[in-house]
C-alpha cells in the first residue's frame, strides 16, 4: 500500500529581521523553475519593534485571505521568519495547515546578537528567552510535519552557530560562509527544492487529524 503523497503544495517564504521578501529573489525564481507555486509576505515592521508572535498574526492572516481552507501549505522560514513561523505552527493553528516545514539559519536556541537591541522581537531571540523556551517546550509536535532545519557552522548571526539545529525532523548542514548567502547558495538552494517535494508520510497526516 502506498503510504506516501506525492503532491506539490504551495509554498510561502518568510524574511528575516531587517529584511523584505525581495530578499527571495533568486530561490523564489530557483523554486518556481522546479514547477513550484510560490508566494511571500513582508512582516510589518520588520525590526523587531513588535514582538514575532504579533508578525506570526500576519502569517496566519495571509494564509486564511490568500489560500482555501481545505488547501494545505509549505512554509519556509529564514532566520527570524523560522521562528514566526513556528509560533503560527505551534500557537495559532499553522500545524493543521502545513505539511513541510523549512527553517533556514534559524535562531531556534536564540542568538547572542540579539543582545544588540532592546527591541521586542529582538528580545525574544535572545538565548534562554521565555519566548524562546516556551516554543521549545513542545518543539517535538513539529515530528508531525516534514520539517528540516537548514543551517550553516560559519553564521555570524546566529551565535553560536548550532543554535540553528533542532532535535526533531532532519537537517542539513551547509558549509555557506555568511547568513544572507543561505538565500542564494546553490546548495542551499538545493537543500529547499529537495525538502519542497520530499513526499508527506501519510501515517503522519493521520495522526495530525486524528488530533
Amino acid at each position: 500500500m502506498n503510504t506516501e503523497n506525492q503532491q506539490r503544495n504551495p509554498v510561502l517564504l518568510l524574511h528575516g529581521i531587517d529584511d523584505t521578501e525581495a530578499v527571495f529573489y533568486k530561490m523564489r525564481a530557483y523554486l518556481i523553475q522546479q514547477g513550484l507555486s510560490v508566494y511571500a509576505l513582508n512582516l510589518v515592521p520588520n525590526n523587531g519593534d513588535v514582538g514575532l508572535d504579533e508578525l506570526a498574526k500576519q502569517v496566519a492572516e495571509y494564509v486564511t485571505t490568500n489560500f482555501a481552507s481545505e488547501q494545505p501549505l509549505d512554509l519556509v522560514g529564514f532566520s527570524m521568519g523560522g521562528i514566526v513561523s513556528r509560533y503560527y505552527l505551534q500557537r495559532l493553528g499553522g500545524i493543521n495547515r502545513v505539511q513541510r516545514f523549512i527553517t533556514i539559519s534559524s535562531p531556534h536556541h536564540g542568538t547572542v546578537v540579539a543582545y544588540g537591541s532592546r527591541r521586542p522581537g529582538c528580545v525574544q531571540m535572545r538565548p534562554d528567552s521565555i519566548f524562546l523556551k516556551d516554543l521549545n517546550s513542545d518543539a517535538v509536535i513539529l515530528g508531525q510535519l516534514n520539517f528540516t532545519s537548514i543551517w550553516t557552522p560559519y553564521d555570524l548571526m546566529i551565535v553560536p552557530a548550532n543554535s540553528s539545529q533542532m532535535s526533531v525532523g532532519q537537517e542539513a548542514k551547509v558549509p555557506v560562509a555568511l547568513h544572507p548567502w543561505m538565500l542564494t547558495d546553490s546548495r542551499s538552494l538545493a537543500v529547499v527544492a529537495a525538502a519542497l517535494v520530499k513526499p508527506i508520510n501519510l501515517a503522519l497526516l493521520k495522526k495530525k487529524s486524528s488530533q
